[in-house]
């Protein structure tokens, strides 16, 4: 076992960034990830990490840098939150179609205005169609662990695609939790050094990111959605192998006493852990109800979905972001995947703006899910 320590979400995955061996670590500041590049600078400073720390002017530069970094073959780090990562938008196009497999840690904030620095998935969601693969933590173990799992999944011949894995601001960010540090040398069996086939080299010169004609960029288009269907695997064989190392197994869901309940709570992020309290309560009551939480957004788990769900009555959809002029994007994801199934399906949003999700809210979403004929779209808690 590794050492166990009390680590804020931030630090969680400053660390998980240090024992991956980042080469090259990108970084500008915003509430709430100050912290994280913070202490990797203090890390990289007292030599304790081997890499590079690039102070750059901006989110942009920050992805800018960290582009040129992978493109030259080294393994690259950055984070950011909310409008950081709005601004970074052009360029994370850029670095998802040039398949390079950079990690970053987004704390998930909520867009402004008003002016906001708390929890809420919006800027994460909006990024979906950047080709970049998004993880959704729940917990501060869940962060440390994803970072190394991005970085071999990201790396992967089979995938080269870049991943952003979320954190809720200071419900993770901000908030302390006891997280066991896995130890380097098993991480180092798990995760060996990156070799790219193909990078920038003045020994093995290539051209990259040219001009390209109507005649390939539709192949390269399917290219990268042929990765994002591998990733499904390669993510879950990631886990397993992580599993049999360190001890705990990580895949694109996780189910939670779902095998036998009637209403199902599909959930991610921090509201997970929430629900999984509120079913234990629930459970006592006897009513059945169990939590699927879904830790892959992209790419998107409908096969997994499809088997999670197909035995429950009902299902409901909680989701801290909403799709204006729609619904919660989770929730249009699920139905999607979902199909031809008849069984009533319901969203939720909650918590937008980082307002609390209590163990009584997820109580009072289910009582709603009971009802014959509950309302399709539902915002819990707003003030009217």
């Amino acid at each position: 076992m590794g050492k166990k320590e009390v680590l804020t979400g931030n630090f969680a995955a400053s660390y998980g960034a240090t024992v991956s061996r980042a080469q090259v670590i990108a970084a500008y500041p915003i509430t709430p990830q100050t912290t994280t590049v913070e202490i990797l600078s203090e890390i990289v400073a007292n030599g304790e990490l081997e890499a590079e720390f690039i102070k750059v002017e901006s989110e942009h530069s920050a992805m800018a840098a960290s582009i040129g970094a992978a493109a030259a073959g080294a393994r690259t780090f950055t984070a950011t939150s909310a409008q950081g990562l709005a601004l970074m938008h052009e360029v994370l196009h850029w670095a998802g179609r040039a398949r390079l497999p950079i990690v970053m840690a987004n704390v998930n904030r909520a867009m402004a205005p008003g002016w906001s620095i708390w929890a809420d998935a919006t800027d994460s969601i909006a990024q979906r169609d950047t080709a970049w693969m998004q993880i959704y933590c729940e917990n501060n173990q869940e962060v440390y662990d994803s970072v190394i799992l991005a970085f071999k999944i990201a790396e992967n011949e089979k995938i080269l695609l870049p991943m952003m894995l979320n954190l809720d601001a200071f419900f993770l960010s901000h908030t302390s939790q006891v997280v066991e540090k896995r130890d380097q040398d098993k991480v180092d069996k798990f995760l060996p050094p990156m070799k790219l086939k193909y990078k920038l080299d003045t020994k093995d010169p290539h051209a990259f990111g040219g001009l390209t004609s109507v005649d390939y960029y539709y192949e390269f288009s399917y290219m990268i959605q042929e990765a994002m269907e591998n990733a499904k695997n390669v993510i879950k064989e990631a886990g397993k192998e992580f599993g049999k190392i360190f001890g705990k197994e990580y895949g694109l869901i996780e189910k939670y006493k779902t095998d036998d309940a009637e209403f199902v709570l599909v959930t991610y992020g921090t509201i997970s852990g929430t629900a999984k309290d509120a079913v234990d309560k629930l459970r006592e009551k006897g009513i059945a109800a169990g939590v699927l939480k879904i830790r892959s957004f992209r790419p998107f788990p409908r096969e997994e979905i499809q088997a999670a769900l197909k035995n429950c009555k009902k299902v409901g959809v909680i989701d801290r972001a909403v799709s204006f002029g729609h619904e919660g994007p989770f929730f249009t994801e699920t139905k999607a995947a979902m199909f031809g199934d008849t069984k009533p399906f319901y969203g939720f949003i909650a918590g937008l703006g980082g307002r609390d999700v209590s163990i009584k809210d997820i109580e009072n979403v289910v009582d709603i899910m009971k009802k014959e004929n509950p309302s399709n779209l539902i915002w819990i808690g707003v003030k009217k």
